[in-house]
């Protein structure tokens, strides 16, 4: 299995055996089953070359319906939160200067994501981390569709939070280190 196969192997374990199996997003069980999720790996670590190729994904995502949603993971050269983040805030403000806003959202997971404010080591950081930096290109009308079929949507991150939190750093720390096993 070569490298890019393997980054997508264990974000893919990654999403049935996290995301999915514990409902941490409840659209995302369609999708997996679809099979209309695109996972696209990316061993660039200049922000610049990520930043087009983000660009290069969201014209995917225009010329095919068939693809819901697509997850750029960044193997290297992010591996550091705060480099992470501002490649998200770069990335958000190109989605704006290309009339991407409205269109897509951008959402944003990391191996070491913390919430503002928040210890690093709370346990509510596990409902955005994943195994490698990954940013997710989501369709705006798309999850605004679901959202209005959704009983509460608004609960969703607390309940996420209140999860996490009850099952501990321990849970998801052995969760995450299972999902790179084939």
């Amino acid at each position: 299995m070569s490298d890019v196969e393997s980054y997508q192997s264990v974000t893919e374990n990654w999403v049935r055996q996290v995301i999915m199996k514990f409902n941490l997003c409840p659209f995302a069980r369609r999708e997996v089953e679809r099979g209309s999720i695109r996972y696209a790996v990316l061993e660039e670590h200049k922000p610049n070359a990520v930043l087009l190729a983000l660009l290069a994904e969201c014209a995917l995502l225009d010329r095919d319906p068939t693809v819901e949603t697509t997850l750029v993971i960044l193997p290297r050269g992010f591996e550091g939160f705060y480099a992470y983040l501002n490649l998200v805030d770069l990335a958000e403000e190109m989605l704006l200067e290309q009339g991407y806003e409205g269109k897509y959202q951008l959402a944003s997971f990391h191996p070491d994501y913390c919430f503002e404010g928040e210890a690093q080591d709370d346990a509510a950081n596990y409902t955005n981390r994943s195994p490698y930096p990954t940013l997710h290109l989501i369709r705006e009308a798309s999850m605004e569709k679901v959202l209005a079929e959704y009983p509460n949507p608004e609960a969703i991150p607390e309940r996420n939070v209140e999860f996490a939190r009850r099952k501990g750093a321990d849970f998801f720390i052995k969760l995450l280190a299972n999902c790179s096993k084939p």
